[in-house]
């Protein structure tokens, strides 16, 4: 039922087209991007948790790992992910579909900094075997982003990724 809700929300802003029903799984980083045919790095990963109680998403690029000191430094309190069997029932969607749209109310997404490297980027679109292709500014808009935080470790820059537009 979530990528239902997801394609109904793209499609009230005019965006439902973009949205890729995958042959195979997308559930993982190394997955999705064999499905889509871009770079690991190029893929959104939404990650769950809980902060002073309270779900919120951070939206990192694929090859980024959460750095638990900047974690606290902007949260001030240690990471805690969501279990993966508490992950729908907190967010809206199951893991391997989580994505930054149509998630329950109160949810806050935020944005990390390692997506800043690229024009376009793909995260999930409610279920294990799909994607939306998006712009940075698209995907900022449209998961109504609470702002771009600094949570991450492990990503290069390079030089030639923003003109990565597989």
């Amino acid at each position: 039922m979530s990528i239902e809700n997801v394609k109904q929300y793209l499609k009230r802003v005019g965006m439902e087209q973009r949205i890729m029903e995958l042959a195979q799984s997308s559930a993982t980083v190394e997955e999705a991007a064999s499905a889509i045919g871009c770079r690991p790095c190029q893929i959104a990963k939404t990650l769950s948790f809980l902060a002073a109680e309270n779900p919120i998403l951070i939206v990192t690029a694929g090859d980024a790992k959460v750095d638990n000191k900047k974690y606290k430094n902007i949260f001030h309190e240690k990471a805690k992910m969501i279990p993966a069997d508490q992950v729908e029932t907190y967010i809206g969607h199951a893991p391997g579909g989580v994505c930054p749209f149509a998630v329950h109310p109160g949810v806050i997404v935020y944005l990390d900094q390692s997506l800043r490297r690229f024009e376009k980027v793909y995260p999930a679109a409610g279920n294990g075997h799909s994607a939306v292709s998006l712009s940075l500014e698209e995907l900022e808009t449209y998961s109504c982003s609470a702002g771009w935080i600094d949570v991450c470790k492990g990503w290069c820059l390079e030089s030639d990724t923003k003109n990565d537009n597989v």
